[in-house]
């Protein structure tokens, strides 16, 4: 049985990255996004396969063309679990500069009398 891949296994990758970015706008046919790579068509039709089993493009059969479309409701699992981290570093930073500002008006440490 074959697991189904996710966005993050599909943004692990520079090139599926950049396929990405390159179809958001509008979409394109695998020989459009393959003259942008300087690597062989058949290495970018298996990363669009790989992007299509993630679920973040679709793939729709034109004639003898395969038109690549962006599907990016799948980012918002990765926007989410990103936002968590930002969150914490946000937290830390906030918690950073207090104790900075402490430190600055000479109030941190002295103990009041």
């Amino acid at each position: 049985m074959k697991t189904r891949r996710d966005a993050f296994q599909a943004i692990a990758d520079p090139t599926r990255r950049a396929i990405i970015t390159l179809i958001a706008s509008q979409p394109r046919n695998v020989s459009s996004i393959a003259e942008k790579f300087d690597v062989s068509r058949q290495a970018i039709s298996l990363q669009v396969n790989i992007l299509a089993d993630c679920g973040l493009i679709a793939i729709k059969q034109r004639g003898r063309e395969r038109l690549c479309e962006a599907q990016l409701d799948q980012l918002s699992e990765v926007a989410a679990w990103v936002d968590q981290y930002r969150r914490h570093w946000e937290n830390k930073l906030d918690a950073l500069e207090t104790y900075l500002e402490k430190l600055k008006k000479g109030n941190y440490g002295k103990q009041k009398k």
